[in-house]
Protein backbone atom coordinates (compact mmCIF):
# COMPACT_ATOMS: atom_id res chain seq x y z
CA UNK A 1 0.00 0.00 0.00
CA UNK A 2 1.64 3.21 -0.98
CA UNK A 3 1.82 6.75 0.80
CA UNK A 4 -1.49 8.67 1.72
CA UNK A 5 -1.70 11.43 -1.22
CA UNK A 6 -3.15 13.39 0.64
CA UNK A 7 -1.15 13.82 3.76
CA UNK A 8 -0.63 17.30 4.52
CA UNK A 9 2.88 18.39 5.56
CA UNK A 10 2.40 21.70 7.90
CA UNK A 11 4.65 24.81 7.70
CA UNK A 12 5.78 27.14 10.64
CA UNK A 13 5.15 31.03 10.57
CA UNK A 14 8.40 31.61 8.29
CA UNK A 15 7.67 28.71 5.67
CA UNK A 16 9.88 25.55 7.44
CA UNK A 17 8.16 22.19 7.16
CA UNK A 18 7.40 21.24 10.71
CA UNK A 19 9.57 17.82 11.39
CA UNK A 20 8.86 17.58 14.68
CA UNK A 21 5.34 16.70 15.13
CA UNK A 22 3.53 13.23 15.04
CA UNK A 23 6.85 11.55 14.48
CA UNK A 24 6.77 7.98 16.02
CA UNK A 25 3.09 8.03 14.44
CA UNK A 26 4.47 8.89 10.95
CA UNK A 27 7.29 6.89 11.08
CA UNK A 28 6.04 3.71 11.88
CA UNK A 29 3.28 4.14 9.26
CA UNK A 30 6.04 4.33 6.44
CA UNK A 31 7.76 1.72 8.20
CA UNK A 32 5.16 -0.99 8.24
CA UNK A 33 4.11 -0.35 4.60
CA UNK A 34 7.60 -0.34 3.63
CA UNK A 35 10.34 -3.53 2.86
CA UNK A 36 13.85 -2.97 4.53
CA UNK A 37 16.69 -3.15 1.68
CA UNK A 38 20.25 -3.75 1.53
CA UNK A 39 22.70 -0.93 2.08
CA UNK A 40 25.28 -0.25 -0.70
CA UNK A 41 28.76 0.64 0.21
CA UNK A 42 31.50 2.99 -0.96
CA UNK A 43 32.87 1.44 -4.21
CA UNK A 44 28.90 0.68 -5.66
CA UNK A 45 28.71 3.53 -8.47
CA UNK A 46 25.32 4.66 -7.82
CA UNK A 47 26.77 6.38 -4.75
CA UNK A 48 29.98 8.41 -6.58
CA UNK A 49 27.66 10.34 -8.96
CA UNK A 50 24.29 12.66 -9.14
CA UNK A 51 21.02 11.16 -8.93
CA UNK A 52 18.48 11.64 -11.41
CA UNK A 53 16.32 14.16 -10.59
CA UNK A 54 12.65 12.63 -9.55
CA UNK A 55 9.83 14.21 -11.68
CA UNK A 56 7.40 11.66 -11.28
CA UNK A 57 5.17 12.41 -7.74
CA UNK A 58 2.64 8.76 -7.28
CA UNK A 59 2.41 5.34 -6.16
CA UNK A 60 6.35 4.42 -7.52
CA UNK A 61 7.44 7.63 -5.12
CA UNK A 62 5.82 6.80 -2.08
CA UNK A 63 6.54 3.19 -2.65
CA UNK A 64 10.45 4.04 -2.33
CA UNK A 65 9.71 6.23 0.58
CA UNK A 66 7.94 3.99 2.40
CA UNK A 67 11.16 1.14 1.85
CA UNK A 68 13.41 3.97 2.29
CA UNK A 69 12.44 4.22 6.34
CA UNK A 70 12.03 0.50 7.20
CA UNK A 71 15.82 0.14 5.52
CA UNK A 72 16.70 3.14 7.33
CA UNK A 73 15.03 1.83 10.85
CA UNK A 74 16.56 -1.98 9.90
CA UNK A 75 20.28 -0.79 9.61
CA UNK A 76 19.91 1.85 12.96
CA UNK A 77 20.67 5.00 10.98
CA UNK A 78 18.86 8.52 11.07
CA UNK A 79 19.03 9.60 7.87
CA UNK A 80 18.75 7.27 4.36
CA UNK A 81 19.49 8.52 0.61
CA UNK A 82 17.90 6.80 -2.35
CA UNK A 83 20.92 5.84 -3.66
CA UNK A 84 21.64 3.94 -0.48
CA UNK A 85 19.69 1.26 -1.43
CA UNK A 86 20.36 1.20 -4.99
CA UNK A 87 17.96 3.85 -6.21
CA UNK A 88 19.04 6.82 -8.77
CA UNK A 89 16.58 9.18 -7.24
CA UNK A 90 17.30 12.47 -5.34
CA UNK A 91 15.30 11.74 -2.24
CA UNK A 92 16.04 11.19 1.24
CA UNK A 93 14.87 10.33 4.47
CA UNK A 94 15.80 11.37 8.02
CA UNK A 95 14.62 10.12 11.66
CA UNK A 96 17.34 12.36 13.57
CA UNK A 97 17.51 14.45 16.85
CA UNK A 98 18.95 17.93 17.08
CA UNK A 99 21.45 18.75 19.77
CA UNK A 100 18.96 19.33 21.86
CA UNK A 101 17.32 16.12 21.47
CA UNK A 102 14.46 17.51 19.49
CA UNK A 103 13.08 14.66 16.98
CA UNK A 104 12.91 15.52 13.10
CA UNK A 105 11.18 13.14 10.90
CA UNK A 106 10.47 13.79 7.30
CA UNK A 107 11.31 13.14 3.21
CA UNK A 108 12.89 15.94 0.61
CA UNK A 109 12.58 15.06 -2.59
CA UNK A 110 15.16 17.17 -5.07
CA UNK A 111 16.72 18.86 -1.67
CA UNK A 112 19.81 21.86 -2.68
CA UNK A 113 21.54 22.71 0.17
CA UNK A 114 20.93 26.65 0.51
CA UNK A 115 24.25 28.47 0.38
CA UNK A 116 25.32 30.30 3.85
CA UNK A 117 26.95 33.56 4.13
CA UNK A 118 30.87 33.05 5.16
CA UNK A 119 30.41 35.11 8.18
CA UNK A 120 27.71 33.73 9.60
CA UNK A 121 28.98 29.48 9.11
CA UNK A 122 30.02 28.36 12.82
CA UNK A 123 32.02 25.24 12.23
CA UNK A 124 31.34 21.42 14.10
CA UNK A 125 34.36 19.24 13.67
CA UNK A 126 32.11 15.90 15.50
CA UNK A 127 32.39 12.63 14.37
CA UNK A 128 30.59 11.67 11.54
CA UNK A 129 29.84 8.08 10.19
CA UNK A 130 27.71 7.03 6.94
CA UNK A 131 25.85 3.39 6.75
CA UNK A 132 27.32 3.11 2.89
CA UNK A 133 30.66 3.20 4.80
CA UNK A 134 29.74 0.79 7.51
CA UNK A 135 32.04 0.90 11.35
CA UNK A 136 33.54 3.95 10.03
CA UNK A 137 33.83 7.44 11.96
CA UNK A 138 36.23 10.41 11.34
CA UNK A 139 36.02 13.77 12.52
CA UNK A 140 34.52 16.52 9.99
CA UNK A 141 34.10 20.37 10.07
CA UNK A 142 30.34 21.24 9.12
CA UNK A 143 28.43 24.04 9.63
CA UNK A 144 26.02 24.06 12.71
CA UNK A 145 23.12 24.99 11.18
CA UNK A 146 22.15 24.11 7.16
CA UNK A 147 18.77 24.53 5.60
CA UNK A 148 17.24 22.73 2.47
CA UNK A 149 14.85 23.27 -0.45
CA UNK A 150 12.98 20.75 -2.12
CA UNK A 151 9.83 19.23 -2.82
CA UNK A 152 7.62 16.59 -0.76
CA UNK A 153 5.89 13.30 -1.78
CA UNK A 154 3.23 15.22 -3.49
CA UNK A 155 5.69 17.63 -5.43
CA UNK A 156 5.06 20.33 -3.29
CA UNK A 157 7.76 22.97 -2.44
CA UNK A 158 9.58 22.93 0.84
CA UNK A 159 12.43 24.16 2.70
CA UNK A 160 13.75 22.42 6.11
CA UNK A 161 16.07 23.39 8.34
CA UNK A 162 18.41 22.51 11.72
CA UNK A 163 20.91 22.64 14.08
CA UNK A 164 23.72 20.80 15.22
CA UNK A 165 23.61 16.99 15.06
CA UNK A 166 20.15 17.34 12.49
CA UNK A 167 21.86 19.90 10.37
CA UNK A 168 24.74 17.37 10.09
CA UNK A 169 22.24 14.54 8.93
CA UNK A 170 20.59 17.33 6.50
CA UNK A 171 23.93 17.97 4.53
CA UNK A 172 25.39 14.69 4.97
CA UNK A 173 22.16 13.36 3.19
CA UNK A 174 22.22 15.89 0.44
CA UNK A 175 25.77 15.50 -0.48
CA UNK A 176 24.90 11.62 -1.31
CA UNK A 177 22.09 12.72 -3.85
CA UNK A 178 25.04 14.79 -5.30
CA UNK A 179 27.44 11.69 -5.55
CA UNK A 180 29.86 12.90 -2.42
CA UNK A 181 30.35 10.46 0.71
CA UNK A 182 31.57 11.99 3.87
CA UNK A 183 35.06 10.24 3.33
CA UNK A 184 35.13 11.99 0.21
CA UNK A 185 35.16 15.74 2.12
CA UNK A 186 38.70 13.94 4.42
CA UNK A 187 41.94 14.05 4.01
CA UNK A 188 43.89 11.53 2.23
CA UNK A 189 45.23 9.87 5.28
CA UNK A 190 41.81 10.13 7.50
CA UNK A 191 39.95 8.35 4.31
CA UNK A 192 42.82 6.05 4.51
CA UNK A 193 41.78 5.65 7.83
CA UNK A 194 37.91 5.48 7.44
CA UNK A 195 38.37 2.66 5.05
CA UNK A 196 40.52 0.90 6.87
CA UNK A 197 37.70 0.96 10.03
CA UNK A 198 35.29 -0.29 7.61
CA UNK A 199 37.43 -3.11 6.17
CA UNK A 200 37.71 -4.49 9.74
CA UNK A 201 34.49 -3.98 11.48
CA UNK A 202 31.10 -6.05 10.63
CA UNK A 203 28.35 -4.21 9.75
CA UNK A 204 25.10 -5.03 12.02
CA UNK A 205 22.66 -5.02 8.91
CA UNK A 206 22.75 -6.41 5.02
CA UNK A 207 24.70 -4.32 2.76
CA UNK A 208 24.83 -4.77 -0.79
CA UNK A 209 28.79 -6.70 -2.07
CA UNK A 210 30.88 -4.80 -4.93
CA UNK A 211 30.95 -7.58 -7.34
Amino acid sequence: MAQQENEVIAVDDDGYVVDTEDCEARELAHRERGTARPITVVGNPVLHRECKDVTEFGDELAKLIDDMFASQKAAEGVGLAANQIGVDAKVFVYDCPDDEGVRHTGVVVNPRLVELPAGSRVLDDSNEGCLSVPTAYASLARPDYAEVTGQDAQGNPIKVRGTGYFARCLQHETDHLYGYLYIDRLSKRDRKDALRQMAEGTPRYETVPND
